[in-house]
Order: C-alpha cells, then sequence, then structure tokens
C-alpha cells in the first residue's frame, strides 16, 4: 500500500470523488458538499489556520484509491499557557481493511508527532465542534443531517482495533414536532410565561442585525464554558447567520429575553440535506437549478436544531423549558414541520440530555469522539461532565 500526501489538484479531487466510490448503493449516505470539504481546507476561508495546520493523504493499492485522511492541530493562543495543542484526525474513509486503516492512522500519528501533539482524537472537524464531528456509531438507517458525519457500521472496528477509546459521544434526538411535552416542563414553563419580565420572540428578517447579535450574546455565554467551544466574534456570528439567510424560518428560530436582555436561544432551521441530496454534491448552475426547484416543490418537513443554550443566571429556572414550549406550540399550530432533530448533545452534558428526555425526544442517532494517546503508559480518562 502507498501513502501518497495532497499536493496537486488531481490528488485533491480524488481526496473528494473517494466516498462517493466507497458509498456507491448505499440508500441512506448523502454526498457532502464538495464547496463544504473544500473550505475546511482552504487557509482564507477557514480561521483555524491562523493558530494551526493540517495535512492530507491519499492511500493506494495497486493504484486504486482504498482510503484518504486528514490530519490537523491547533496551538494555542497563548504560548506561555502551559496547554497542549490540541490534534485530531478527521475525513477519514477506508475500505474494510484493518491493515489498510491502521496505515492511515500511522500516518497521521507520525505527522501529528513531528508537529508536538501527545494524542489524536477522531473523527474531528479542522475547526469548530458543529460540524464533521465524531464518528457514526449508531443510526445507520437515518440520513445525515447536513455537515454531520456518516460511515460504514465498520469503522468502530477499524478505530477501536487500532487503540482508539471513546472520549465522548454526542447524541441525536428525534422529536415528532406534534408530540406535546413533558407535565414537569410544561408546569415550569407556565410558571416563566407567567412572570412579565420574560418575554419570547421569533426572529424577524427585517430586524436581522438585532436577533444575529442577541444570538450570538447567548451563545457566548451559555457556552463558552464548555470544554472545546470557542467564543463566535459578531462578525463571525453574523457571517454564519447570513449564509443561513436564503433558508431561514423566522418562526423556528427564538429568542427569550428578562427585562429586555437576551437570555436563552434556541435555533432551528429547515434540514437542508434533505434538498441538497439531488445536486450531487455540487451547487453549479445545475445544482442551483435543482435545489431551488426542489426547494419550491418538496418543502422539507424535518427541523434541524442547530443551538439551544440558556445564559447560566437563568439557567434552573424553567426557561429552557419555556422557549421550547413556545415554539413547540407555533409548529403544532403552523403545520409545515413534522420532525425535528437536535445534533450535538453530549454524553458531557447530563442537564441538556434532560431537558431533550422531558421535550419527549429519543436518541436516533450517536456520533463517538475517539482519543488516542501516543505515550500508551497514560491512563485514558473519559471527557468530564459539565457540572
Amino acid at each position: 500500500m502507498q501513502v501518497v500526501p495532497l499536493v496537486s489538484k488531481s490528488e485533491e479531487k480524488e481526496f473528494i470523488e473517494f466516498p462517493v466510490k466507497l458509498y456507491r448503493g448505499n440508500p441512506t449516505w448523502i454526498r457532502p458538499m464538495d464547496a463544504d470539504i473544500l473550505a475546511v481546507f482552504d487557509p482564507e476561508k477557514n480561521k483555524a489556520f491562523s493558530r494551526g495546520k493540517c495535512s492530507r493523504w491519499l492511500l493506494k493499492h495497486e493504484g486504486k484509491t482504498v482510503g484518504r485522511i486528514a490530519a490537523f492541530i491547533s496551538y494555542p493562543s497563548n504560548p506561555d499557557s502551559g496547554n497542549e495543542p490540541s490534534a485530531g484526525i478527521g475525513f477519514f474513509e477506508c475500505i474494510q481493511d484493518q491493515e489498510a486503516a491502521d496505515t492511515l492512522f500511522n500516518t497521521a500519528r507520525d505527522w501529528l508527532k513531528e508537529q508536538g501533539a501527545t494524542y489524536m482524537d477522531g473523527p474531528v472537524n479542522f475547526g469548530r465542534r458543529d460540524k464533521w464531528w465524531g464518528l457514526l456509531t449508531k443510526g445507520f438507517e437515518v440520513e445525515p443531517n447536513y455537515q454531520c458525519n456518516y460511515n460504514f457500521p465498520y469503522y468502530a472496528e477499524l478505530f477501536e482495533n487500532y487503540g482508539f477509546q471513546t472520549y465522548f459521544q454526542q447524541y441525536t434526538f428525534l422529536r415528532n414536532v406534534f408530540d406535546p411535552v413533558s407535565k414537569r416542563l410544561a408546569y415550569k414553563a407556565d410558571l416563566v410565561a407567567a412572570d412579565p419580565a420574560y418575554t419570547f420572540e421569533h426572529l424577524k428578517l427585517s430586524q436581522f442585525e438585532k436577533y444575529a447579535s442577541d444570538i450570538i450574546e447567548v451563545y457566548n455565554k451559555a457556552w463558552v464554558k464548555h470544554d472545546g467551544v470557542q467564543a463566535l466574534s459578531m462578525e463571525q456570528g453574523r457571517a454564519i447567520m447570513s449564509q443561513l439567510k436564503p433558508i431561514l424560518d423566522e418562526k423556528v428560530i427564538w429568542i427569550a429575553y428578562y427585562r429586555e436582555n437576551p437570555v436563552a436561544i434556541f435555533v432551528c432551521i429547515p434540514e437542508v440535506n434533505q434538498l441538497l441530496k439531488h445536486v450531487n454534491g455540487k451547487l453549479d448552475l445545475l445544482g442551483k437549478l435543482k435545489f431551488f426547484w426542489f426547494k419550491k416543490t418538496r418543502h422539507t418537513k424535518k427541523l434541524l436544531g442547530m443551538v439551544f443554550g440558556v445564559v447560566p443566571e437563568h439557567q434552573g429556572k424553567g426557561v429552557d423549558g419555556a422557549i421550547i414550549k413556545v415554539m413547540s406550540d407555533v409548529l403544532r399550530k403552523n403545520k409545515d414541520y413534522d420532525f425535528m432533530e437536535m445534533n450535538g448533545i453530549g454524553d458531557f452534558n447530563p442537564k441538556m440530555i434532560l431537558v431533550m428526555r422531558q421535550v419527549g425526544g429519543a436518541i436516533c442517532k450517536v456520533h463517538s469522539t475517539y482519543r488516542y494517546l501516543f505515550d500508551r503508559t497514560i491512563p485514558f480518562e473519559r471527557m468530564k461532565s459539565i457540572r
């Protein structure tokens, strides 16, 4: 077997095209957008390059591609902090062959060691945790959501046989929007709703900048304390929101306010993969025509929960249940959607898992993030729970 570093445009094209060949005939896999994958490795589009680097390889056997992998390392923003760099692998695809997988893992490991890493997580993204994160280990019969990993069941065996261990898991909860929330959540939500200091508003595109700023403010207060989650600048947040603007539905993005200050958010979007699966990974002219045709004629009936969060000062007061109940009431009334999936609920976040169960959601997918320690004598520890 021959490991080939990506140098030429033809090799980069093969990196993109290999999964198409690998998953041919699989009815569940949805081809990711080529541009989304390429953007991860573009220093002009991916801010992670400002304090990190990456490398990519193909694996060939008798002239035929049988695998691919990328390795990433990010250095601490403060070199004197004492924090070690974070390192990982991603965009792993491989035939069902342990020798092939081990060759790819060894290549990534050796490169990361040279860069100063002491471990590698995988599969992960070179950048934020909200996309391309984790190995699918449950839910192979469910179509992947936008920018979420899908893989064959045998991938877990390839990782675990090499020596990777589960660092944490992220759950995707599925909920029928017409199912009622639990009595306990409804009770707490009613208490909050009775307090006139709390108000709830959905996004209004006519005031896009205001609501985008409020969402970013809550996100940073609610999530930056979590390990591996970086704050969003207003510029970054607005750029993300602007990218989503063409598919946004005002009535599925909600903000809770306390005395007019934003304290909670629940951001959903129509699950765009239900439309993108028809464009074969390309939004060229033909792809755009197909996308807008299916958007007009086949409205997706599934919502994707993007971000949910409550600022620390208002956690445990029922605001989480209240904002969910308000949106659920609107969804049941309008009948535009049938199901909602909420991605990325970590097993290290028991409070959020409890909220999801009270809402009535059931786990439909599990993505496992593995860790491999280069020093095999060091005891392995899973990610600590949030208290």
